[in-house]
């Protein structure tokens, strides 16, 4: 795997001398897409995803491996990857993130056991680069020829979003299972919208693939994501959970995402199910954990060695959770809240964060129950 990698990221890309065409110069013709975008975390790179950037730094001062799919049409990749160069905001190829004629060049993805990768489509000097997608009939331009390439609806998410091992051989990373492929992702996050790709729409096209990859970001698509229920009896509370995605509850390591039950009478909380922290409850806090040798806690997952505590609800797996409670009355109110935290409380032992929205609760679901 190590001559594959070296081969496709060192001694192929002086081959494929294409111009590089740059996220606005895409606006010139598909600027409904590109202002879609724009707005998702496609376009976010290391320069202005605080999180991102500093746990990439924590990994390592040196290498920047994430570029792999983080900032993967930067021109020198390789001399990011190898330590040679640090990110620099100078580079517009660095400053586009996941960009659009990175996406659309991908030719195939080669499965592999410590990440995916991409290959991009070859291309030869002094002509203008092929583009791929899953348009019928697709529309050429003067930058550049554009072809139905089915990968679109198969498996081109899965170079980025499948899984990612670290050094250790340690999964620190999986969105999908092994034999999953695009569809139900480019269902979820690509939904066809009104509008056709471009401006001149010349096959008057009625609706087109959005590009804001809504997910994790949109309160929209959480609320979307999970059901709630609940039973009780004398003493006891049933939560029902259940995750309605075609990926796992908790795909990324800094996420927290829990529970918060109430029991309430005459206006005041007679019990919850956690104190102080809502890590106290071990079956409603769904979280990863990644250990050293030592199984001490390591908290950036490329140093673990394996893994330590982890809850989780697989793609569209449903929990029932059970509760003691004070017994429970007629006219009592349930309350069962599932919050988000992007970045869990320990993350912050090891980095500080800036922006609020990385460590303050996000209300995903909420589902209430009056006790008759």
């Amino acid at each position: 795997m190590k001559l594959f990698l070296f081969f496709t990221l060192i001694i192929l890309p002086p081959l494929l001398s294409a111009k590089y065409l740059t996220n606005k110069s895409c606006k010139e013709c598909h600027e409904d897409i590109y202002y879609e975008y724009q707005s998702s975390y496609h376009s976010k790179t290391y320069f202005n995803d605080e999180l991102h950037r500093k746990v990439a730094d924590k990994a390592s001062t040196k290498t920047y491996d994430c570029a792999v799919c983080h900032m993967p049409g930067a021109q020198n990749l390789k001399e990011l990857i190898s330590g040679k160069e640090r990110p620099h905001d100078n580079y517009e190829e660095e400053r586009d993130a996941i960009s659009c004629v990175y996406c659309h060049q991908i030719a195939y993805v080669k499965k592999s056991h410590e990440y995916n990768i991409n290959i991009k489509a070859k291309q030869a000097e002094g002509y203008k680069p092929n583009m791929y997608g899953s348009l019928e009939n697709p529309d050429d331009s003067d930058k550049h020829a554009m072809l139905n390439n089915p990968i679109y609806k198969k498996n081109v998410c899965i170079g980025c979003h499948s899984h990612k091992r670290n050094k250790n051989d340690v999964l620190i990373f999986q969105a999908i299972k092994e034999n999953q492929g695009s569809t139900e992702c480019i269902k979820c996050h690509m939904p066809l919208i009104s509008g056709g790709a471009e401006k001149n729409n010349k096959r008057g096209r009625l609706e087109h693939h959005s590009h804001t990859f809504a997910g994790i970001h949109s309160l929209d698509m959480m609320r979307k994501a999970v059901g709630l229920a609940v039973k009780t009896e004398k003493n006891k509370l049933f939560i029902t959970i259940e995750n309605k995605m075609p990926h796992p509850l908790i795909i990324q390591a800094a996420r927290l995402k829990y529970l918060e039950i109430k029991i309430i009478r005459n206006g005041k909380t007679i019990w919850r199910n956690y104190k102080n922290s809502p890590l106290e409850d071990k079956q409603g806090a769904f979280h990863i954990e990644f250990l050293d040798a030592n199984n001490k806690e390591v908290i950036i997952p490329s140093f673990a060695t394996k893994r330590g505590f982890v809850n989780n609800l697989k793609a569209k797996e449903t929990k029932v959770l059970t509760y003691k409670t004070p017994e429970i009355q007629k006219g009592d109110q349930i309350t069962v809240a599932l919050y988000l935290i992007l970045a869990k409380p320990n993350c912050q032992k090891v980095i500080t964060l800036d922006d609020p929205n990385l460590v303050k609760p996000q209300l995903m679901q909420k589902y209430s129950y009056k006790v008759k």
